[in-house]
């Protein structure tokens, strides 16, 4: 296997980028198309996707609107339907609007990411291809301090010693017997990870996973990469060689970017 957490020496494989840009968000209404520096946000994630390795990048989105604002771009758009329950339910609606054989790999790259590296872009999709037997491979960062792995809105990942997912969970995993007995105030190793929302998918995966119910796991934790496990698909998790400036899901999160774009 190859040393995805290096990232010296590598060959990118053939892949697709898919920007999920849905339209309507609790917090940020019509958060695709705020305007950072002058341009919508999903216009600063399409432009990175497309500084990665990637052949083609595509815009997927439920509404009008975004697509009129990225056609200008010269960017590739497909409509999707509204009614998808996650990114993933979308993304496997794309794969089957672009006609991806089975054995495709598809990145998606989500549409409040105005900062994502084009290196991670690479890197999610080197993993999975470097491991035939995964369906998706996603990245993961270390956790240093207590306050962001207590946090239930930071997900938590424990992985294998060939960097395959154990389990996803909101909960702080895994649990130090000995130390949590009493609130601790540092972290006395590196064991916890942090998952980055960046996957890579096989096209013939997403039209399996389309077809299963939410699984009783995907439901409790609110994490849709558990109905993947749950049915027993392997999950690759690589150390991010870089990293992942946070995205945007409050407004106190768009006005950090905006100042940071300014």
């Amino acid at each position: 296997m190859a040393v995805f957490d290096d990232m010296v020496d590598f060959k990118v494989p053939d892949f697709t980028v898919v920007v999920p840009a849905r339209y309507g968000s609790t917090r940020l209404p019509g958060k695709p198309l705020l305007d950072i520096a002058g341009e919508p946000m999903v216009a600063h994630v399409w432009r990175r996707a497309c500084q990665s390795h990637a052949s083609r990048v595509v815009v997927a989105t439920d509404d009008s609107r975004i697509r009129d604002a990225m056609l200008p771009y010269g960017a590739e758009v497909i409509m999707t339907r509204d009614d998808h329950p996650s990114g993933t339910d979308r993304l496997a609606e794309a794969a089957g609007i672009l006609a991806l054989t089975d054995d495709a790999l598809l990145v998606n790259v989500q549409g409040d990411e105005p900062l994502i590296p084009p290196a991670l872009i690479d890197q999610v999709a080197l993993r999975l291809a470097d491991d035939p037997g995964a369906s998706i491979a996603t990245l993961a960062e270390p956790i240093n301090d207590v306050d962001t792995l207590f946090n239930p809105n930071v997900v938590k990942v424990v992985r294998t010693l060939q960097g395959r997912a154990l389990y996803f969970s909101r909960a702080p995993i895994p649990w130090d017997r000995e130390q949590f007995k009493t609130p601790p105030s540092m972290l006395a190793t590196d064991a916890w990870l942090r998952h980055i929302g960046l996957y890579a998918y096989r096209a013939g995966f997403l039209a399996a996973y389309r077809d299963w119910p939410a699984s009783s796991l995907e439901q409790l934790e609110q994490l849709e990469q558990l109905r993947a496990l749950q049915n027993g698909h392997a999950i690759q998790v690589a150390l991010a060689c870089e990293a992942n400036p946070a995205g945007v899901d409050t407004a106190e999160d768009l006005a950090r970017i905006r100042a940071l774009l300014a």
